[in-house]
Order: structure tokens, then sequence, then C-alpha cells
């Protein structure tokens, strides 16, 4: 399936309904966008209790990359392949603290940093050990306290880290505790949940409760080259941040930053700290949404954009698993942008059939 998404939004057509329903271009599809990007692998929480080996299976039900988070005696961390260059047999299963990776099927030896050390019975084996013998090791970012990988990124990641930090850089976010981790699970195709999550324009349609708090009249979108950024305006009534002088929003009534990094990935900052949503894909009409909380103050939720996600969540799952029902429709082929309200949408259409053009 060629896609084009004429960059002009004003005469744009959304994506077609065949990309969200087609079931044999799915694998593949979601594969090429996601390895061209820069993935969330998880945060430093993963190594607490002394655990130093982290196995991340990336996208099991897609990508299904085994791969190793490891960290040294420098607090130093590398991300490796799981997978023994001896036979394919997967190193570790579970966290823990380990000296070496010892491999549990014929004894092979790595260091934590992948370097191949030893393997048992080849002394007499010629033209051993190859450079291939090491664990492959996988590009690795750091943003905070959070870890992303890219297996064939062509993201540029520091402009991410640079559109983060103009707006919530002056946050201590890697002192924000560890809060409430849950999943649903979401009967649509994950880029009909980023579709939706990327415009306001729903709000007061979709939830009532958040439109009392955010000025939908105010409501701002600015686009990023990878990502992008929803300004949500306060009313009188709603917390909102105390802004720095030097902030760029200062004098602003601030209620939510809202910032999606390409392809799955959305980070809502809000006075009382941040909800991490991660979209993962299963299938074509089936999703997975890992929803994390990190608790600044946790006083500040109470009259807070951010705190009824739990109910903002149902409004949304409920929308989206309804869109996915409709575009089976043979009548429905695509939309139109709205030039105001769905320029997120428009840009994440765009990068999608960039990326899946090459």
């Amino acid at each position: 399936m060629k896609l084009t998404i004429n960059p002009d939004i004003e005469h744009a057509e959304t994506l077609p309904a065949a990309f969200y329903r087609q079931k044999e271009n799915f694998a593949s599809h979601t594969d090429r966008l996601f390895s061209a990007a820069w993935v969330l692998a998880g945060d430093l929480n993963l190594f607490q209790n002394g655990h130093n080996v982290i196995p991340v299976n990336l996208l099991p039900e897609v990508i299904n990359e085994p791969l190793l988070l490891t960290r040294n005696d420098q607090h130093e961390v590398m991300c490796l392949s799981n997978v023994c260059t001896h036979r394919g047999n997967l190193l570790v299963d579970k966290q823990g603290k380990h000296k070496k990776l010892l491999c549990g099927y014929h004894g092979r030896r790595f260091a934590l940093d992948g370097t191949f050390e030893y393997m048992p019975e080849f002394d007499s084996t010629a033209e051993f050990p190859r450079s291939c013998e090491d664990l492959a090791r996988i590009p690795l970012k750091k943003w905070r306290q959070f870890f992303f990988v890219g297996l064939d990124a062509r993201v540029d990641f520091d402009s991410i880290v640079q559109a983060l930090e103009e707006r919530v850089g002056f946050l201590p976010i890697e002192n924000f505790v560890l809060g409430e981790t849950k999943v649903y699970e979401v009967n649509a195709h994950w880029a009909l949940y980023c579709d939706n999550y990327l415009e306001g324009f729903h709000i007061p349609y979709v939830h009532p409760g958040l439109n009392k708090l955010v000025d939908f009249d105010q409501y701002k979108t600015i686009l990023y080259d990878y990502c992008n950024l929803q300004i949500g305006y306060g009313k009188d009534e709603t917390l909102s941040f105390d802004l720095p002088a030097d902030h760029v929003d200062y004098g602003e009534q601030i209620a939510a930053y809202y910032y999606w990094i390409f392809p799955n990935l959305m980070l809502n900052f809000y006075p009382w700290g941040l909800s991490l949503n991660f979209v993962e894909p299963v299938s074509h009409n089936k999703s997975r949404v890992h929803f994390i909380s990190y608790v600044h103050d946790e006083a500040k939720k109470a009259g807070s954009a951010g705190g009824g996600l739990n109910q903002v969540e149902m409004e949304d799952e409920a929308v989206v698993e309804n869109v996915q029902r409709g575009i089976q429709s043979r009548f429905y082929t695509t939309g139109r942008f709205s030039p105001t309200q769905e320029r997120g949408v428009h840009h994440f259409h765009r990068l999608i059939a960039r990326f899946l053009s090459v």
C-alpha cells in the first residue's frame, strides 16, 4: 500500500481506512515504523534492589525483539541483544544481579558489556572467536530517568529532548516518585488511539469533566519534527503550573503539557506530576495501553486537569473502539482534517507515510 499525505493540511486527506483494517500488512508496517523510531524501554526504577541486568522484550506481539539492559559498577547503562551468539538461546529470562552473562544452554560467557569471554569445548575451533561472537549492542538514549532504544533509528532524538526541555525542563522529573501503573486493553488499531490523542477537537464532545477544567478556546498544538505538544490552558478554578520567570509561557495559566513522541509515546505533565502512556500494538484491531504515573505532589491532583485520568481513558476507549468499528464500513474511505484543530493528526499521518515509503 502506497501512502501519500498532502503536506498542505487544507487540501490533505487522512490515512485511508485500509491502513487501519488490513491484517496482512499490519506486522510489516508496525515493524518498519517502530524500528525507525526511539522506543521507550524503561526507566531507572528497573534497577532497584541491586538489579543490574534487565530483560526487555520490545513490543512482544509485533517486533518481539529480546533485549537486555545492563548497568555496570559506574552506573552506565547499555542495551544488548539477549540472544546467545552460539546457538541463539535466550540468555536471561528475569531481572537480577549478575557479574557475568552465562548462557544456560552450553555455557558461553559474556561480560556485562556484551563482550564474548569464554566458550567450553571450542579450543580446536578454527578462526575463533570472531568479532561477531560478542553480543550485538543496540543504540540506547537516555532522557532524565527514561531509556529509549533504536533498532534502526532514523529519528533525531536530540530534537525531541530539546522540545521537551523547552517547556518542562524546569521540573525535577528524575525526582518524581513512581506511582500507579495500569494496563488497558483497547479493541482498536494502535494508530487510531494516537489519532484520538493528537487533537483536542473532541474534548467538548467526549470529555465533559475535562472540558470543565481546560479552556478549549485557547487549546494550542505546537509541531516539531518527530513530536508535538498540545497545551491545555486552565480555566480560573483549575490548578495550573507555577512557572519560573524565565519560562516561555510565564504568566499563562497552563494546566497541562501533553507531549506525543513518534510513534506511540505520550508524556502528560500536570502540576502534580507525569502520566506516561505507552501504546503497544497487539494486532490490527487490538492495542494495549500502559499508564504509568510519576508523582511530584499528590496533593495537587484534586482540581487538576490530570485528576480524573481513569474516566478520561474510559471515554477515549469508547470513542476509539467506535471508530474501529466504523472504519470497517465499505462506505468510508478517508476523511479530511480541520486545519485549526487536527494539525497533530495530520503531522502523525505524514510521518507514517514518510517512514513507510522508504
